[in-house]
């Protein structure tokens, strides 16, 4: 955790904002922490909510997903962490243009943009708590942010009819991409 607070120490003292190269990064497991990125987007350190909206960001920059396991990783340092459901939270939806042309950029808890289409899928889940169908949109390397409800009335104003494969299906497009609202557990296919 030491290592892990210093290289946090060093990336806001340098105000950059592209994101490190975690993917490149393997370093050795060193434990798991106790951190908790709840349901809703907020992170715990030991049972308390980090107040730190930039500390929370600069942690978000350096999580790592491998199979069902979350970490936070340097490039000397691996910790593993947990996570109730996706680590991020779509907050926020702004909608370009119409039809085809459409483009859907969602906003995250912790203040990273993304635009739907071929990179950022858009999926539905079952959602653990209640069973029904919720959606989520691939942020980077295997690391999703769960629609907020209210974003997803949004987004469900936005949707129009397309046929896939003869069959009209409700959904909307983003960024020539074409994303049907599937029942809960199905992967939206792509026109």
């Amino acid at each position: 955790m030491k290592d892990l607070m210093r290289y946090a120490a060093e990336l806001e003292g340098s105000g950059g904002g592209s994101l490190p190269p975690v993917h490149k990064w393997n370093p050795e497991f060193c434990g798991d922490i106790n951190l908790v990125i709840k349901r809703d987007g907020t992170w715990f350190y030991e049972g308390t909510p980090i107040g730190r909206a930039r500390l929370v960001r600069l942690f978000s920059t350096v999580l790592k997903r491998e199979g069902d396991d979350f970490f936070l990783v340097t490039p000397v340092e691996k910790l593993g962490i947990t996570v109730e459901d996706a680590p991020f939270v779509a907050v926020l939806m702004r909608a370009e243009k119409t039809g085809k042309a459409q483009k859907l950029a969602f906003t995250t808890n912790v203040g990273e943009e993304i635009l739907a289409g071929q990179d950022h899928g858009i999926v539905f889940r079952k959602d653990p708590e209640t069973g029904e169908g919720a959606p989520y949109i691939t942020v980077r390397a295997r690391l999703e942010a769960r629609i907020a409800r209210a974003v997803f009335y949004d987004l469900v104003e936005l949707g129009e009819t397309h046929k896939i494969d003869g069959e009209e299906q409700f959904g909307v497009w983003s960024d020539g991409v074409f994303f049907p609202f599937s029942p809960a557990g199905e992967v939206f296919k792509r026109a």
